[in-house]
């Protein structure tokens, strides 16, 4: 019976709790941060599919040492970065960019893997590396649900931030070909959501009395108004207009659904 507590507790959509240490910025710092090396490798590796849908390659990454080494490098140059010494909007744009880096990184190490969720650490399967440490920054160790649901989420609450990071799954918002920065942010955000909510991993619409929609919102629910009537407005302002018509008239049954297979090419 302790085992299945344990599984469900797990299973349990993480809420947003500020971890109050990394609520601070300088405001005065107008420096950037250098991401060219992150482009560089979403330039070489990143690719969209048939279905519309934005996979890594991480088997053709995987074979190239000197590539990966570009990513394990990146990855300590913004771990030995203090990025409360820049402004927020540097800020934002360095964690999206460090999960997004870290999830890549994190799958790279355990390939090949069918699905993210089978990288963990711990005792119970199937629970993923989101509770694993896997960075250290300023002399703290961080998670992935650090990075998300500690700092992201709950220190800038804007819902976007669930198009900007990428869980390495199928049924995930993009993993956005361009690296984000403090200047492009609010058009990468914008575009994420827009490319999501028009795909069908976002909102699929069966028949008229049928749609299929993300379990993001589902599991998150609260960043998105906390009902369902909320959700679907959230959903018509990001449709295109035949999509957002169809919604604003749907009265119909909502069934929620994520594909956790590995966002990688020929599926």
């Amino acid at each position: 019976m302790l085992g299945l507590a344990i599984l469900a507790i797990s299973c349990s959509p993480p809420q947003a709790e500020r971890i109050s240490i990394w609520d601070a910025s300088d405001e005065s710092n107008v420096a950037r941060i250098d991401h060219g090396p992150w482009q560089d490798l979403l330039d070489g590796y990143v690719s969209t599919d048939r279905s519309g849908v934005n996979v890594v390659e991480y088997a053709a990454l995987a074979g190239n040492p000197a590539d990966a080494a570009t990513l394990a490098g990146y990855l300590e140059f913004l771990q030995a970065i203090d990025p409360r010494d820049y402004s927020r909007a540097e800020q934002m744009a360095y964690w999206i960019n460090l999960y997004n880096a870290l999830t890549v990184k994190v799958v790279l190490d355990a390939y090949p893997v069918d699905s993210i969720k089978e990288i963990h650490e711990g005792v119970v399967p199937l629970t993923g590396p989101w509770n694993d440490v896997h960075a250290n920054v300023a002399g703290e160790d961080l998670t992935l649900d650090h990075i998300e649901h500690g700092i992201l989420r709950p220190i800038w609450r804007d819902r976007r931030i669930h198009y900007a990071v990428n869980c390495a799954a199928y049924g995930c918002p993009h993993l956005i070909k361009t690296a984000f920065t403090a200047d492009n942010t609010e058009s990468l955000l914008e575009r994420g959501a827009r490319a999501y909510v028009n795909n069908p991993r976002g909102v699929d619409v069966v028949d008229d009395d049928f749609i299929v929609i993300s379990s993001i919102y589902d599991w998150f629910a609260v960043d998105f108004g906390g009902t369902e009537e909320a959700v679907i407005e959230h959903l018509i302002d990001y449709s295109d207009s035949e999509l957002a018509a169809f919604l604003e008239a749907f009265e119909g049954a909502i069934e929620y659904d994520y594909d956790w297979d590995l966002n990688e090419p020929q599926r």
